[in-house]
């Protein structure tokens, strides 16, 4: 299911009234380039983008949670309140409107923190045993409780 961004426009327009009872004047559309969040809100031109990987993933009725939840930032900022995710007056409305906290991550994202490879180091000296994410390199780093050298074990 994918949406245009006309119909994008339309139904945050339509969102805006039903649970915000204000109008929202600005524009809603898709961003490709969007990769780790549902959709955000832009500040200098008030405009909201959307990621379409999540209308794919989970469906039309986690898109309407994105777009409430733009719209919550929107509304707050244009009336000059809390519109940052700590504020009180941010929880209060994301509260009254039903809107999510947060949007879930995406599939893809959560197998590849699952897939991603720990890199394994020993201290030549002492012993210890490191691991890593990244991969360092080892003759600028030293061990951090005898200063020995660093050797990448593959295992």
């Amino acid at each position: 299911m994918t949406f245009t961004d006309k119909e994008i426009q339309k139904l945050t327009e339509d969102l805006s009234l039903r649970f915000f009872e204000r109008p929202f004047l600005h524009r809603a559309y898709v961003n490709k380039r969007l990769r780790t969040t549902g959709g955000r809100y832009l500040l200098q031109s008030h405009n909201i983008e959307v990621n379409e990987k999540y209308i794919e993933a989970y469906g039309e009725e986690e898109f309407i949670g994105i777009l409430k939840h733009e719209l919550c930032h929107y509304h707050l900022h244009i009336e000059g309140r809390g519109y940052r995710h700590g504020d009180r007056d941010f929880k209060a409305l994301l509260k009254r409107t039903g809107s999510p906290r947060h949007c879930r991550s995406l599939p893809e994202l959560t197998k590849k923190a699952r897939l991603r490879i720990v890199i394994r180091y020993n201290c030549q000296a002492c012993g210890i045993r490191y691991e890593r994410r990244r991969r360092i390199n080892t003759k600028k780093y030293v061990c951090g409780s005898c200063r020995g050298r660093l050797k990448e074990i593959n295992e």
